[in-house]
């Protein structure tokens, strides 16, 4: 499944609009809260298909019954860039535990490149809900070798939700067809990749965005 955040008008799509924006994003600070501002918007979608129990809690005058998750989701981030998203959805799953990944585009003299995965912390994940946060899926080469990692190294989950700020339909069809039954969250959809891979219009590179540009490896 599929869910474009900017399908409807709301301010998802408005802050999609904004880390787009060549003019704003000269402010990093803005870059990232918008960032985590996408990331929260889809936090309480995601909310939405979590399973619930019933809790009684003691009030001021007297008692009410409330729903609170029957556990906390696992979140899941891909350094650097997806901080500033993964931010946004601790913000609403704050008592989440938590993974970290570092992947990367390794790049090569003849302008091909592998992905690059160096670090790993990941709790156990067997029966539990796994979001994973990945600002900008392009090819979806990536996003998939970390998926298999995060398995390999936690266990099955539950359910796995990803989100990102900007999807490539490319990239969307390679992580489905990896993993068929993933539920995935995107700011906004594009329809193209150039020809190293980056999406197209998209917004450029986001982890530079957010934080300062990089020694390209």
């Amino acid at each position: 499944m599929v869910i474009n955040l900017s399908a409807t008008p709301s301010l998802a799509g408005v802050w999609v609009g904004e880390i787009r924006d060549k003019q704003l994003q000269t402010d990093r600070m803005r870059f990232r809260r918008n960032l985590e501002r996408i990331g929260e918007a889809a936090a309480y979608e995601i909310s939405k298909h979590l399973s619930y129990r019933q809790t009684t809690v003691t009030t001021p005058l007297g008692t009410a019954t409330c729903a609170v998750p029957e556990q906390q989701p696992v979140l899941a981030t891909i350094l650097r860039a997806g901080m500033p998203l993964h931010q946004g959805l601790l913000h609403y799953f704050d008592r989440a535990d938590n993974a970290f990944i570092s992947a990367y585009r390794k790049h090569h003299a003849d302008g091909s490149f592998d992905i690059q995965l160096d670090y790993l912390s990941c709790p156990p994940l067997d029966g539990r809900v796994l979001i994973l946060a990945d600002p900008m899926l392009a090819t979806g080469a990536s996003l998939v070798k970390t998926l298999q990692c995060l398995l390999k190294e936690g266990g099955q989950p539950a359910a796995i939700h990803v989100v990102s700020a900007l999807a490539s339909t490319e990239g969307i069809r390679r992580v489905q067809e990896a993993f068929p039954k993933i539920t995935l969250w995107a700011g906004d959809i594009d329809e193209q990749l150039n020809d190293k891979g980056y999406i197209v219009p998209g917004l450029g590179d986001a982890g530079d965005l957010a934080f300062g540009l990089k020694k390209q490896q």
